[in-house]
């Protein structure tokens, strides 16, 4: 009995101590990055604001009036840029951190598009080429890890509820831009800037700096596959 009431104790003093904190988590939903008009992608000059979608993940958006996606068979993946223009938002990000990223949404991007798409290395007449530009990520808070260990999920969960598909520098978050192009023209059919990053209650993508990134990509290749139709 006296054990339990001390246990109980210790998690009131320990509540108390990191509320702060998971409010401080709570409220860095809203203040995440916002991507900028990126001026050194091939496709800056045709970008605008995205006024066709409520999406809140893609705030610049390009289609070619005609372009026709739906009869498209088969992907050329480009290998996937990592974006060095002065607009950057890589923030501390090492090169080699920027690197590891670029290969996983490489690899996540490819097996998710073989999903629908046959992938190829040859131009045809029903080939996408698709060139993705990781373009900014922000790393995750270690406080979420050391607060998991001394509280119950719930707890953390209870707190970061409210924050749910909110951008968070505390959880990190990855932005890249899609260009689309007919691999035999070259033309563009289509082209936008995305931002994706865990829910907030997504305790796992708190783990590891670059955890909430890599879980960012994953959404993100899930979501082209929709934004393809």
């Amino acid at each position: 009995m006296e054990s339990s009431m001390i246990t109980s104790m210790m998690k009131r003093n320990v509540l108390r101590c990191v509320f702060p904190v998971l409010c401080m988590i709570g409220m860095a939903g809203c203040v995440g990055t916002t991507p900028v008009h990126y001026q050194s992608l091939d496709s800056t000059a045709q970008l605008a604001p995205n006024m066709h979608s409520q999406d809140k993940h893609v705030p610049l958006y390009y289609s070619a009036p005609d372009a026709q996606l739906a009869r498209y068979t088969q992907v050329m993946l480009d290998t996937v840029t990592v974006y060095n223009g002065d607009d950057q938002q890589f923030g501390t990000l090492s090169a080699t951190e920027r690197q590891q990223l670029a290969d996983y949404m490489q690899t996540q991007f490819g097996q998710t598009l073989g999903q629908r798409y046959v992938l190829t290395s040859m131009a045809g007449p029903a080939t996408l080429r698709i060139h993705l530009t990781l373009t900014g990520a922000s790393t995750s808070v270690p406080v979420l890890s050391t607060v998991k260990q001394i509280l119950p999920v719930g707890a953390v969960l209870g707190t970061l509820k409210s924050a749910a598909d909110k951008p968070s520098k505390s959880l990190g978050s990855v932005t890249y831009a899609v260009e689309i192009y007919d691999s035999q023209s070259n033309r563009l059919l289509r082209a936008f800037v995305a931002k994706q990053y865990p829910a907030a209650e997504n305790i796992p993508a708190s783990l590891g700096s670059l955890s909430a990134a890599e879980t960012g990509i994953k959404k993100g290749a899930e979501a082209l596959l929709t934004q393809l139709e």
